[in-house]
């Protein structure tokens, strides 16, 4: 499979408060929604969607600023770009679609959403994968030469004063090629028509705009969520998946660390840098679809505990 998606994906824009949210839905089955990461879109599953698909509902979107999803104006607070805004996106194009309970995978900023939609709304999240991310508190938490260095973007994209913007403008393929490929495994590489998609999407003065706000809002107004809810935990059966070549792998007891924030995890490496889903997506995959039916079967296992009662 590649770009584009198998026709038996449906393309759908869909209004979450006034923000068109666009998605790919395919397949049949429990639903699972995908949320992709910085700087790309939707097509970052697209060699692990269809397999996904095979016996599940997968929903496939571009997250608000990102893609061919709306961009709205960022505002001064960064509130429109708050991990909590773009959640709530994801829920009501859920809701849209049918599904008031999915699983959610999420990777690098879609995790990050992910992750925040399963505290916000613990009620529609059943099961939770995140890919090659630490909390996002946890990182700011635990600053140091290696993370200034290897995140270097996380601070330069949070300037004000339109200093990324500015910077960014004057040649955005450049910097979302040389920013991806520093962070792949040595010898892997992006779909060519996959990259021509992020590029296409990217190089906008408005795209370009939204995903600075994005974070700029993990460096304030998130971190201001998360600090409200820091005694809360993710109670859905969690999958962590890190890159055993990238810098999360390298750098962090991934298990350990999200042990404080989820309270039924799981986790495993995948022999990938960043960007799990195209540079190894038959382990991905494997690894998503028998956490997906462990955490089925253990709701059901649940189910009738309860019944029982």
């Amino acid at each position: 499979m590649g770009v584009p998606l198998p026709d038996t994906f449906r393309y759908r824009r869909i209004e979450a408060d006034g923000v068109r949210i666009n998605c790919a839905v395919g397949g049949d089955g429990p639903p699972v929604l995908l949320l992709h990461g910085y700087p790309q879109t939707h097509l970052t599953w697209h060699l692990v969607a269809p397999r996904l698909a095979a016996d599940h509902t997968v929903v496939l979107t571009d997250l608000r600023g990102y893609g061919d999803s709306d961009k709205p104006a960022p505002g001064p607070a960064a509130e429109p770009y708050a991990k909590r805004a773009m959640a709530r996106d994801q829920l009501l194009v859920m809701r849209a679609l049918g599904h008031e309970r999915f699983a959610l995978v999420g990777h690098d900023r879609g995790a990050r959403v992910g992750h925040r939609l399963a505290l916000d709304a613990p009620e529609a999240v059943s099961a939770l994968a995140l890919l090659d991310i630490v909390p996002t508190r946890y990182a700011f938490g635990h600053v140091d030469r290696a993370l200034a260095t290897a995140y270097f973007h996380w601070f330069f994209l949070a300037l004000g004063n339109g200093v990324p913007e500015r910077l960014i403008g004057a040649d955005p393929e450049f910097w979302l090629r040389a920013l991806m490929s520093a962070q792949h495994r040595p010898g892997a590489e992006s779909d060519p028509a996959a990259m021509r998609e992020y590029v296409r999407c990217f190089s906008t003065p408005e795209a370009v705009a939204a995903s600075c706000a994005d974070y700029r809002a993990a460096a304030t107004i998130d971190l201001e969520h998360d600090a409200a809810s820091a005694a809360q935990s993710v109670q859905c059966p969690t999958l962590v998946l890190w890159g055993a070549h990238g810098f999360v792998g390298r750098t962090y007891d991934v298990p350990a660390v999200w042990r404080g924030y989820a309270a039924d995890l799981r986790g495993q490496a995948v022999a990938a840098g960043h960007f799990l889903p195209e540079e190894a997506p038959r382990e991905t995959a494997d690894a998503l679809l028998g956490f997906l039916r462990e955490s089925r079967r253990e709701s059901r296992r649940e189910s009738r505990r309860e019944s029982r009662g």
